[in-house]
């Protein structure tokens, strides 16, 4: 039987990071990342398209010189007339690009064309994979909470239908979005006079319980497991599975080393207990989780391999 050969994709950034940053970012993922695809573009807030938007050509070019696939993003959350329009945009111009819908707005923009649904979307099962496949949909990431025996269900039908699977494999899980900006309101700011706050995390704003454990994170509307899922030792399974790509979400990390260290456990040329020791080496100071993975609390890491 042939191994397949597995792509790496980095989502779109969830967080609100500066200019500067955000474009230092790209430059080293254009020169030293062995990713196949970067998801560029604004997946949270549209408030904060503005700040960068303008430079996502320049971004975009540079991605493809350097040997990436860019993919534009939609919205996860469409809301207001003026986001409508602005999705409605981008799906009718996409310079060629392939555009991941993650909202309904954008699947009705993309009808009929070819287009990637990303894990903002909830599918759940094969039925709704095919009705989207029979719309145009040629790829499907899939929300990270569902465990290996679904993902086993859905990529029978994805070899079935023609279109390609993609499971996250690295990265803070979103769990949630809402019309209502929790981020804002804990600086006591409604989510129409934020002043941006969302910027001071960078990698999200911590939330405990009551009882001072830490719990989640928030990201503007977004809220987000505390961990870091991590599938590192999980890479071998998932490929024997049919799944062709693995989703890394960029954190504020070290993601040209996040992404080497996945780049060799897809490819075969290091085991997954190897990758998994890798990543811990990094050191990166959160905890990591794989519960989704097998079925149980997302949040727990759970030693042993399946």
């Amino acid at each position: 039987m042939a191994v397949i050969q597995m792509e790496l994709t980095l989502a779109p950034i969830p967080f609100h990071w500066q200019r500067e940053e955000r474009r230092d970012f790209y430059a080293r993922i254009a020169d030293e990342a062995p990713v196949d695809n970067v998801v560029l573009g604004e997946l949270i807030c549209s408030k904060r398209a503005p700040f960068f938007e303008a430079d996502l050509p320049r971004i975009a070019e540079r991605l493809e010189r350097g040997g990436k696939r860019v993919i534009w993003c939609s919205l996860s959350e469409v809301v207001l007339k003026r986001e409508r329009r602005a999705t409605e945009d981008l799906c009718a111009a996409a310079d060629g690009r392939l555009v991941e819908a993650n909202n309904a707005a954008a699947l009705r923009a993309l009808a009929g064309r070819p287009h990637r649904v990303g894990p903002m979307l909830n599918i759940y099962n094969e039925e709704t994979m095919a009705f989207l496949a029979e719309r145009g949909a040629i790829h499907f990431s899939l929300p990270p909470e569902l465990p290996r025996a679904s993902v086993a269900v859905m990529a029978s039908a994805a070899h079935r239908l023609g279109v390609s699977l993609e499971v996250q494999v690295f990265g803070r899980a979103s769990l949630a979005v809402s019309a209502r900006c929790y981020h804002a309101r804990a600086h006591g700011r409604t989510k129409d006079n934020c002043l941006f706050v969302c910027e001071e995390d960078p990698d999200g704003m911590p939330l405990d319980t009551t009882a001072g454990e830490p719990f989640l994170v928030i990201n503007g509307i977004q809220t987000m497991s505390r961990s870091y899922v991590n599938l590192a030792a999980h890479v071998p399974d998932i490929r024997s599975l049919g799944v062709k790509e693995l989703r890394l979400i960029p954190q504020r990390q070290n993601m040209v080393a996040v992404a080497r260290v996945f780049s060799e456990v897809s490819r075969g040329t290091i085991s997954g207990e190897e990758a998994a020791a890798r990543l811990d080496a990094l050191e990166m100071g959160v905890p990591f989780s794989n519960g989704f993975w097998q079925g149980e609390a997302g949040y727990r890491w759970i030693a042993r391999a399946s």
